[in-house]
């Protein structure tokens, strides 16, 4: 399925039918979610789009790779999945009270010994996805989240958009049971959500209202910008992730050949952890370039 052909809104219209309470929770925690999200700009201000517009382009694009599988999917695993997708990234603005009182409670195993220089802005990019989980449990109440339950299994989906271990049966069980008589699939959810934000890479991730691209003067910032800009779409087929790319500047061709390597790691990680740990597939095989 390719991006003109959207599944626009699939998920929020199903959760709709199947159960309005649980679609009633959900608008209400987005209403009072935009405003936290980009926080994150305090933290990083030359950074790409960590706001609700990259929240969305995630939820659009766990659409188009769940596909005809939606009609599986009940009404808490729709939820569990729409709220992960908003929250995923909210350890990125974590106020500085927040980030040292989660920041004991993060296994970091041996990373300060390797990053003895490492930094607020340092630590927090590169454990964004456990702050994020604190993150959710301590603001519970606030988003009106039905049960601890529901609570774990989003913690867990939103930590798993990278790095944590899909394969680990006691983290992603693959029948959670929440309050009601469903079960949620987690290790489902949280490959969906690692692969539709490692997808995320089109020019629109750099929107000219947040950001004066000439102001950048760190290298890595203006290489990931570079990047954004030359990716001018993204086509879904059945099989392959098809990324159309402007090749004018053969610098950043070269940093998103080497991007193009590291999202088909994850293609391949996810695809693995679906297959094996769950009854649904993710049918897209490949991440291929293809120039303007």
């Amino acid at each position: 399925m390719g991006m003109n052909e959207k599944l626009d809104f699939a998920m929020e219209r199903r959760l709709r039918d199947l159960s309005p309470e649980l679609h009633r929770r959900f608008t209400e925690a987005v209403f009072g979610l935009q405003n936290i999200l980009t926080k994150y700009q305090k933290v990083f201000p030359n950074f790409t789009d960590h706001s609700e517009l990259h929240s969305l382009s995630v939820i659009d694009f766990s659409n188009h790779i769940i596909g005809n599988q939606i009609g599986r999917l009940n009404a808490d695993e729709i939820y569990t999945l729409l709220m992960a997708c908003y929250f995923h990234d909210s350890g990125m603005g974590v106020s500085e009270r927040d980030y040292e009182a989660f920041t004991p409670r993060i296994p970091f195993g041996d990373y300060f010994k390797t990053h003895s220089a490492a930094n607020r802005p340092a630590v927090i990019r590169d454990f964004h996805n456990e702050y994020s989980g604190l993150f959710i449990v301590k603001y519970a109440e606030l988003f009106d989240i039905p049960s601890e339950a529901h609570l774990k299994a989003i913690v867990q989906v939103a930590r798993g958009h990278r790095k944590t271990n899909l394969l680990d049966e006691k983290e992603y069980p693959l029948s959670l049971p929440v309050p009601g008589g469903n079960t949620i699939c987690l290790p489902y959810l949280a490959a969906l959500i690692r692969l539709a934000d490692e997808i995320d890479v089109l020019a629109s991730r750099n929107p000219i209202l947040l950001y004066d691209m000439e102001s950048l003067t760190e290298e890595h910032d203006i290489i990931e910008f570079g990047k954004h800009q030359a990716i001018r779409a993204l086509d879904i087929t059945k099989d392959s992730f098809i990324l159309l790319v402007d090749p004018s500047d053969p610098v950043i061709m070269e940093h998103i050949r080497r991007m193009v390597v590291k999202m088909q790691k994850t293609l391949d990680d996810c695809r693995r952890a679906v297959l094996y740990r769950t009854p649904y597939l993710i049918t897209q095989k490949e991440i291929r370039l293809q120039t303007l």
